[in-house]
């Protein structure tokens, strides 16, 4: 028996943001209409090298998509060995038998999938035709955030981007100028400046202490709460929280996980605060924004739904394509 290997090289070369968000909305519906299976995400804690790995299942019963990610986060990576903090593998699996049909880098799945939530949900709980995005943290989560927003909001005007490192900052604003001509986008010098003022919050840092303070923050904001993905970490002053709209992209993940874990342990807030879930609110059970003065808050911790429906396109782009390499895997 056959299986299909796509490496990231192949998967950067035939993915497009645009049919991620597609997909990735359609599976937020399909979770929030109960047509699909998730349990929460598995931790085991590499605390002897500052890092985690996680195990992320899911099957997207309407597509009949059955896929599992293991993914790492590891802060210092970049720094000390050259490599990605984040890095994963997909296995794809036939859900008829069990037996495994492709297994493919996941580390530029997981990137864009992210990138197209945080549209999604600033999509449904964001203002319109917002013209500031302030961003913090200048990482992979940045540019994929800002692709993600560029396709949603056709009119941006302007980009501020914050890093705890200045070559950083400065490095994304460059790039991010060539590929987006029309946007003023700059480097900041502070937090402060970076989200005053402006319509939409990226927080994308790794942080395990509010960065944002509640005295930057105007009405009608959104916040797109990124970094957030394990006990400990938050980004968000506590106080915003109380004040905003919140929104999760799975409770099970976030009371633990996201940006809202710090504050609901020590009941600064609790469950009844949390205004929904994404897949709730894509799916029309529950009402995004409903008025311009709203402080909203997306908190997102990555779900495994994203990574099967992503993983899917990419496998199928690839049987049409003739892509990827046939390797003998199972001996029957």
């Amino acid at each position: 028996m056959k299986i299909l290997i796509l490496s990231e090289k192949t998967i950067k070369r035939v993915l497009s943001l645009e049919e991620v968000m597609c997909r990735v909305e359609s599976a937020f519906r399909m979770k929030g209409l109960g047509h699909a299976q998730m349990p929460p995400k598995q931790y085991l804690f590499l605390n002897k090298y500052n890092g985690d790995l996680r195990t992320m299942p899911a099957y997207l019963e309407e597509n009949d998509v059955v896929a599992v990610k293991v993914v790492n986060s590891h802060p210092k990576n970049r720094k000390k060995y050259g490599l990605p903090t984040v890095m994963a593998t997909i296995i794809l699996v036939d859900p008829r038998t069990g037996a495994p049909k492709a297994i493919m880098g996941g580390t530029w799945i997981t990137a864009l999938r992210t990138g197209a939530a945080g549209a999604i949900a600033a999509k449904y709980l964001a203002n319109p035709n917002p013209k500031i995005i302030g961003i913090v943290g200048a990482g992979t989560q940045a540019r994929t955030q800002l692709m993600g927003l560029h396709l949603v909001f056709k009119k941006i005007e302007e980009v501020r981007v914050w890093d705890l490192a200045e070559k950083a900052a400065l490095k994304y604003a460059e790039e991010m100028k060539m590929k987006y001509n029309q946007t003023f986008i700059y480097p900041v010098k502070s937090i402060k400046n970076a989200v005053q003022g402006a319509d939409i919050i990226v927080t994308a840092t790794p942080s395990r202490k509010p960065l944002v303070s509640v005295e930057w923050v105007s009405e009608g904001i959104h916040f797109n709460c990124i970094g957030a993905d394990a006990p400990g970490k938050q980004e968000l002053d506590p106080a915003i929280l109380t004040k905003s709209k919140i929104v999760v992209d799975n409770w099970d993940q976030a009371c633990h996980s996201g940006e809202i874990n710090v504050p609901l342990s020590k009941g600064t807030i609790d469950e009844k605060d949390i205004w929904g879930d994404i897949c709730e609110i894509v799916a029309g059970l529950k009402l995004g924004r409903t008025s311009p003065d709203e402080i909203t808050v997306f908190t997102s911790t990555g779900l495994a739904i994203q990574d099967a429906a992503t993983a899917n396109v990419v496998y199928q782009k690839a049987l049409k394509e003739r892509i990827g390499e046939l390797v003998e895997f199972l001996d029957v």
